[in-house]
């Protein structure tokens, strides 16, 4: 079994390595708009403003939180991010990928604050976001998933 699952790693390795050779230069243009998109969401996080959300979310986006939970729809993201007001909201380690009309976005997000009931949130998470040129020509996140970092 052991060797069937390294196996398998290693052509998933293989593949990725194949694949990620194959990619043409990242378009600098694109690789701005990424980085300034996840921008807006940390300003919204660190002002507690929702309100610049909606222009950069995909109304069917899907959000895996860090407790497991599926948040699917623009509103479910929003009403999420309504439900802490921070304190401190950090990212660092951002990288970006791109593929043609596709972007993976990845960074660690450091955060305190407080919950809707004010209990204390602290938080360390590696989180991953993907975006999505649309045919208006715009990008929007269609899927979010964080993964909490053991301090």
């Amino acid at each position: 079994m052991k060797s069937k699952i390294l196996g398998c790693a290693l052509l998933g390795a293989l593949v990725l390595t194949t694949a990620a050779l194959a990619q043409p230069a990242a378009d600098p243009g694109v690789m701005k708009e990424i980085l300034r998109l996840e921008d807006v969401w940390l300003k919204s996080e660190k002002t507690n403003n929702t309100d610049l959300l909606p222009p950069i979310l995909a109304e069917n986006i899907v959000d895996t939180t860090t407790d497991g939970v599926l948040l699917t729809g623009k509103a479910a993201v929003i009403a999420d991010a309504k439900a802490v007001k921070w304190s401190k909201a950090e990212y660092s380690d951002m990288r970006v990928a791109i593929h043609g009309s596709t972007a993976i976005a990845t960074a660690i997000f450091d955060g305190k604050g407080a919950d809707a009931a004010g209990k204390p949130v602290n938080i360390r998470e590696q989180f991953t976001d993907v975006w999505v040129k649309m045919p208006s020509g715009s990008w929007q996140c269609v899927a979010t998933h964080g993964t909490v970092i053991k301090k």
